[in-house]
């Protein structure tokens, strides 16, 4: 038996995103957001995160910048975290920040830098 897009979207969705972070939305699903939950897990991460043509740095650091680009800030928070999981380095995600600030606006990036810094603290392992 072959896995089904929606199982393989969801093991990228987990390996991505944490277990955490979609054990939580999976817990908020109801009637209303049910195939709104079933269309992104099947379409972004059963269809195109799992593409073989890009890897998931990639991937990441194209997210961060259409997210940036469209003001969308608590997926940003989000999608910084999975940048991390992916690979991405903080000196990767800042020069990704950078590069938005010349191609989305520096409004834009100030925000994203603002954010990515609060995220980035919390993501360290703590000294000591």
């Amino acid at each position: 038996m072959t896995e089904s897009t929606y199982d393989h979207g969801m093991k990228v969705r987990r390996e991505v995103l944490s277990d955490a972070h979609v054990d939580r939305a999976e817990a908020k699903k109801d009637a209303f957001t049910e195939d709104f939950q079933e269309l992104i897990t099947n379409y972004a991460w059963g269809s195109i995160w799992t593409r073989p043509g890009l890897d998931r740095p990639t991937r990441s650091a194209i997210t961060l910048t259409a997210l940036i680009a469209g003001g969308y800030w608590e997926e940003l928070e989000m999608h910084i975290r999975a940048a991390l999981r992916n690979g991405l380095t903080e000196d990767e995600i800042k020069e990704v920040f950078l590069q938005s600030a010349i191609y989305c606006s520096v409004p834009a990036a100030n925000t994203a830098f603002s954010i990515g810094r609060r995220v980035l603290e919390e993501e360290r392992p703590a000294s000591g």
